[in-house]
């Protein structure tokens, strides 16, 4: 584990915390990784719980920058092929996982709120998918799958189409997540009390529902083309410069 992703187990409740704040908690593939991990050797608790670094952010997607080393659609399809096996193994955590939400929750740091089986927020909490102004690529179709599961396709196409995010009682009305708290102190209370009372329940009833639901969206259809239309673009290229110049994007659609 790096000093970037911190886990500890107390009385039987697992915490992981993404531990960027100074870049809003945004993503590393070493963090993906490590999650993961957490997710596979979780046979010692009952519960899981994730949560970001500060109050500014859970998490404001993948790092940007590491987008830089990509030289062609592989690079792309394996990339969020990646994120569909850490996110898959989250979802196959065999104990309730529970998304702690404070601040921004974006990209990345979404998908992983939405593969949790519960997700509880602050009142500062904001969600969504933002890349159709900021970088031009998709989600894969597990990611589709999964938001479309929680809020259906029709909130989904809102979403990624205006691009705009959600603030914390929008996505309490929509379903994304299930309570709003105050503040990032009281949720942090909240998101431990809400572990102890489900790790406190029949943990082979609960395997089974989680299990239950992520065979309910199994069969997925290819996304290759359509990683390769985006990533490989020159408008992929021209949203990553143009986001880490801190500068609008201009498309071309090409």
């Amino acid at each position: 584990m790096t000093d970037e992703l911190l886990y500890e187990v107390r009385d039987g409740i697992g915490y992981v915390t993404l531990n960027r704040p100074q870049a809003r908690n945004a993503l590393t593939f070493a963090m993906y990784e490590g999650l993961a991990a957490i997710s596979v050797a979780s046979g010692d608790i009952r519960a899981l719980v994730i949560t970001g670094a500060g109050d500014k952010a859970f998490a404001a997607g993948t790092d940007i920058a590491q987008f830089r080393s990509f030289n062609g659609a592989e690079d792309a399809i394996a990339y969020e092929a990646k994120l569909d096996r850490v996110l898959g193994a989250l979802e196959r955590c065999p104990v309730p996982t529970i998304a702690a939400i404070a601040g921004a929750c974006t990209g990345g740091g979404a998908a992983i709120a939405a593969a949790c089986d519960l997700r509880i927020a602050a009142a500062n909490a904001r969600f969504g998918f933002p890349i159709a102004r900021t970088l031009g690529n998709c989600l894969s179709m597990a990611n589709i799958a999964r938001l479309s599961a929680l809020i259906g396709p029709a909130r989904v196409t809102e979403m990624i189409f205006t691009a705009r995010l959600l603030d914390a009682e929008e996505a309490r009305s929509v379903g994304l997540v299930s309570e709003v708290l105050p503040d990032p102190a009281a949720l942090a209370v909240r998101a431990e009390a809400l572990a102890r009372q489900v790790a406190a329940n029949a943990p082979l009833t609960l395997q089974a529902t989680k299990e239950a639901l992520r065979r309910l969206r199994d069969t997925l259809p290819p996304d290759e083309d359509l990683i390769r239309l985006c990533y490989t673009s020159a408008d992929f290229r021209e949203g990553m410069e143009a986001f880490l110049s801190k500068r609008p994007p201009v498309w071309r659609g090409a």
